[in-house]
């Protein structure tokens, strides 16, 4: 890079809260978590290239599993990341380490969920609700 040339930005990043996503429907999806963790991943596959209304693309797509969906395997375009615990503290977690390495980065955490909704608000992130990205 020459020093007259900018850093390139970081891609946006999406955070999506799957047990929240996935429970937002009353589909059935308690009776195969790890299934409906698989199709809401899937779903999660276009908004890579092309993003949101208020997060054009592209973007980097990480889905944040719990429970029994932690078996859920990644795409390309959609990093699954298992929480050992609780989902949401692993998606403050993740968002305080986008901050530290790239503190302009634009976040985007897709939940309902009013307590992470403030956490993730207090990190600089952006929020939406699961609407958003359900198919």
């Amino acid at each position: 890079m020459e020093e007259n040339e900018a850093a390139p930005l970081p891609l946006p990043l999406l955070v999506v809260d799957g047990a929240n996503v996935v429970g937002s429907v009353p589909d059935g999806w308690w009776r195969d978590r790890r299934g409906a963790a698989e199709r809401l991943r899937d779903a999660l596959v276009p908004l890579a290239a092309r993003g949101l209304p208020d997060l054009p693309g592209p973007l980097e797509v990480v889905l944040v599993v719990e429970g029994a969906a932690r078996g859920v395997t990644g795409l390309p375009e959609v990093r699954v990341v298992a929480a050992g615990g609780s989902g949401d503290d692993r998606i403050v977690e993740l968002l305080r380490e986008a901050r530290t390495e790239q503190p302009e980065r634009e976040c985007l955490v897709v939940t309902a969920d009013r307590e992470l909704r403030a956490r993730v608000g207090a990190l600089g992130a952006a929020v939406t609700g699961p609407r958003s990205v359900r198919p």
